[in-house]
């Protein structure tokens, strides 16, 4: 039999749908599954996005522009305008969704071999992104008890080796719900500099913050520009995951010209989707704070309830729409699975994500 690579075998299987098989059989015997696994958001897109691709009259469906369309990109500058995000079209390549984004960024700036620092728990395809560019993930553990504030900086100093190449945060944390501080992001990106790598953040949550400070992006410390990465996605805040729409936005010009020849050897990102993409960012105001509104209030409904089961810890989640929690079981899996195969209550049972996978 023809022999695999071992990078294929290696890469890690996403914890986030191994337990999917039992789902699929719970749905046969006719049990509603709640995914509480995945992060899928069940509110409505923006209605422009929709009537953009529905009342669309294209005869032809041919390949745009490798890094994106400039209207797209003009639009994607005024909206980060609005979030004290200075940029300039040349500063975006758009990509299919936040993953080929950080695909990209991994390959332009590690070879085989070199590491990237990420506090842990982190969103589980991180660890796929880093595997399949060869690069090596080195963690520095956030904890439970602080909220998964950032990890003391020494902790995070001492990581650094000559094979360090980047620090990756996602902010606010998938799946931590943590939204790092201004002070802290500047910190990271003064630690950026003194070593001359680079921080990437991806930022799809931006704006689900609940309560508190707002968010700070990567891209507002001007002094960190030649070290800094910004990644997003319309997958999250307009509810258009299957749109596979993202971004990858950097002040350094090199970078941004070598990730434009990854984005050439896919040629372009889907033209349907850039349509959407592009509407949703005319919807009105109130729409993303109707969105923002429902998950705040699924999130205190959550907390409150939790709070009330004997034995059960639950962490805050200051932004996203994630939580932690700590149940007194012997091993989150099994529980997980338990609840697919054995349990039900009025035929319906939940779908969680045992939180081992994300460390």
């Amino acid at each position: 039999m023809p022999q695999l690579s071992r990078k294929g075998i290696e890469l890690p299987t996403s914890p986030i749908r191994k337990l999917v098989i039992y789902s699929e059989r719970a749905k046969e015997k006719g049990v509603e599954v709640l995914h509480l696994n995945i992060g899928q958001p069940d509110i409505a897109a923006p209605k422009e996005a929709i009537d953009a691709v529905t009342n669309s009259n294209l005869n032809l469906l041919p390949y745009g522009p490798s890094q994106g369309t400039l209207s797209y990109r003009e639009k994607l500058v005024a909206y980060y305008s609005k979030h004290s995000i200075t940029i300039g079209t040349d500063d975006i390549i758009v990509t299919t969704g936040a993953s080929e984004a950080l695909t990209f960024a991994l390959n332009v700036i590690c070879d085989a071999g070199d590491e990237i620092i990420i506090p842990e728990p982190f969103y589980a395809n991180y660890n796929g992104f880093a595997s399949a560019a060869s690069v090596c993930v080195v963690p520095v553990i956030s904890e439970f008890h602080s909220q998964f504030q950032l990890p003391a900086l020494e902790n995070i100093n001492e990581k650094i080796t000559p094979k360090t190449k980047a620090i990756l945060l996602c902010n606010p944390s998938n799946p931590t719900g943590y939204v790092y501080s201004k002070n802290e992001i500047d910190t990271l990106c003064e630690l950026a500099i003194k070593h001359d790598i680079f921080l990437i953040v991806d930022e799809v949550y931006r704006e689900f913050i609940h309560g508190g400070d707002p968010h700070y992006s990567v891209l507002s410390n001007e002094k960190a520009g030649q070290h800094t990465v910004m990644i997003d996605s319309v997958s999250k805040r307009y509810s258009m995951c299957g749109a596979r729409v993202g971004s990858l936005v950097s002040k350094n010009n090199t970078l941004i010209q070598n990730v434009l020849k990854f984005a050439h050897l896919r040629l372009s990102p889907p033209t349907y989707a850039l349509m959407a993409s592009e509407a949703a960012l005319s919807a009105p105001e109130s729409y993303l704070e109707g969105v923002i509104n429902e998950y705040t209030s699924r999130r205190n409904t959550l907390i409150k309830h939790l709070e009330q089961i004997p034995y059960v810890e639950v962490s805050h989640p200051m932004g996203a729409f994630y939580c932690i929690v700590k149940l007194p079981v012997k091993d989150a899996e099994d529980f997980s699975k338990f609840l697919l195969t054995d349990f039900n209550f009025d035929n319906q049972t939940v779908m969680l994500a045992p939180a081992k996978g994300f460390y």
